[in-house]
């Protein structure tokens, strides 16, 4: 699913720079757009191994900015949207028809119906270079991968040491005849102390086949009623299938909990509120609802998801994007990447999700250590998310949910501009 190239580089195109390290090693590559500079740069971890120019969407046809994923590719392809025109080594980045190709006319400026231009020895060559999930950035100014160390980001457990019982000696002893036990006795050696042994040290973990994509964002009318529809069963309600739906089975369940607390919900008159969700885990001694989720899928597909917590919820948390680029199990230590988009929110963005402020979503100071700081994740779910990483995983931190883009065959498609 990341990104991996083994292969021998030929005569390029003067719009490309290919660093020569890549012809013998597998690498890990995400992909970073500039509509601005008009430019694509192709980096392994800080370090930029190709570039070229590109012609983005013009005026009524912008190239959307935010974070994708190859999602598809095709070596030739045609246009469902504009008369079959032709898409050679086309990448999809959405559903929608958004997609890196080749064109024989990229000007480097906006000139294309919102796909990414490429110049046909690059797109050729970049084509050899991705397999489907490699991440794609596009955004108005330069982005650069910085190395970000912080705890809230996931890894590896290291392997416990295994120490050998080192102060006792075993000594078998035979049975007289066949009917008896065997005894075994222990020496004593406190009289005759013996050199400790070194630890055994635990077989080093085998590391996942497959990167996860993650995505940390603020809790919805979807997750909300998850979350009621798992506890209403828990403690009895027949709430049905916790598909984040208010089907028949659902609002009935709701009215049933609801009769039973006729002083919290007197007068109230919307279904779900902030009152049911903080009385369901109340009653289920769940504590405080959170006001975040995280979301992992594998492969395209979603693998589970579950709440966390996000500090100040006020406050924007911008959107910051993260690749991690190595992983040493038995050190238990990961090399993360990030990078922060700017991403101004409508009022009526704000207003829905309750943030009065959204400085942090600024490109100023140390956005990315500030949001990571104000995310706190239940220790059942970190360890269940540092079991599966791997080099390529990615994790999307956003106010803005799943977002329009994000459904079946994608990774986590994060739009910041239209």
């Amino acid at each position: 699913m990341f990104s991996r190239l083994v292969f021998g580089l030929g005569l390029l195109s003067a719009t490309a720079l290919v660093h020569p390290a890549l012809a013998a090693d597998a690498r890990t590559l995400q992909i970073i757009v500039s509509k601005d500079k008009q430019s694509l740069a192709v980096y392994d971890g800080t370090e930029v191994v190709a570039t070229s120019k590109v012609s983005t969407g013009k005026d009524g046809h912008t190239t959307p900015s935010g974070i994708f994923s190859v999602l598809e590719k095709q070596k030739y392809h045609e246009s469902n949207l504009y008369s079959a025109a032709p898409m050679p080594f086309m990448q999809r980045l959405t559903w929608s028809g958004i997609a890196l190709h080749e064109s024989n006319s990229v000007p480097r400026y906006p000139a294309s119906h919102g796909c990414v231009r490429m110049p046909g020895a690059f797109a050729k060559m970049l084509y050899g270079m991705t397999d489907p999930g490699v991440p794609v950035i596009i955004s108005d100014g330069e982005l650069i991968p910085q190395p970000i160390d912080h705890p809230t980001l996931f890894h590896p457990d290291a392997p416990a040491a295994m120490p050998l019982l080192s102060d006792v000696e075993l000594r078998p002893s035979m049975p007289d005849s066949p009917e008896k036990p065997v005894q075994v006795a222990m020496n004593d050696t406190a009289a005759m102390p013996m050199p400790a042994a070194p630890p055994i040290a635990a077989p080093e973990p085998e590391p996942p086949s497959e990167p996860v994509s993650m995505l940390v964002t603020r809790r919805t009318l979807r997750e909300t009623v998850i979350d009621i529809q798992t506890l209403l069963n828990q403690l009895g309600f027949s709430a049905g299938n916790p598909d984040g739906l208010l089907g028949p089975s659902t609002v009935q369940a709701i009215k049933a909990f609801k009769t039973l607390r006729p002083a919290e919900f007197a007068g109230g008159r919307s279904l779900v509120s902030d009152t049911l969700l903080r009385e369901v885990y109340a009653a289920a001694g769940k504590g405080e609802p959170p006001n975040g989720v995280i979301m992992v899928r594998q492969a395209f597909k979603p693998i589970f998801e579950a709440p966390v917590t996000i500090a100040d919820p006020g406050l924007a948390i911008g959107t910051h994007f993260f690749t991690l680029h190595a992983v040493d199990a038995k050190a238990g230590t990961a090399d993360w990447l990030g990078i922060t988009l700017e991403n101004n929110l409508s009022r009526e963005t704000m207003k829905r999700l309750g943030i009065t402020n959204q400085e942090s979503s600024i490109i100023t100071g140390k956005p990315i250590a500030r949001s990571l700081s104000r995310i706190t994740i239940p220790d059942e779910t970190r360890r269940r998310i540092d079991a599966l990483i791997a080099p390529g995983s990615t994790l999307t931190i956003s106010d803005t949910g799943l977002g329009r883009e994000t459904g079946e065959g994608t990774d986590f498609i994060t739009i910041t501009r239209g």
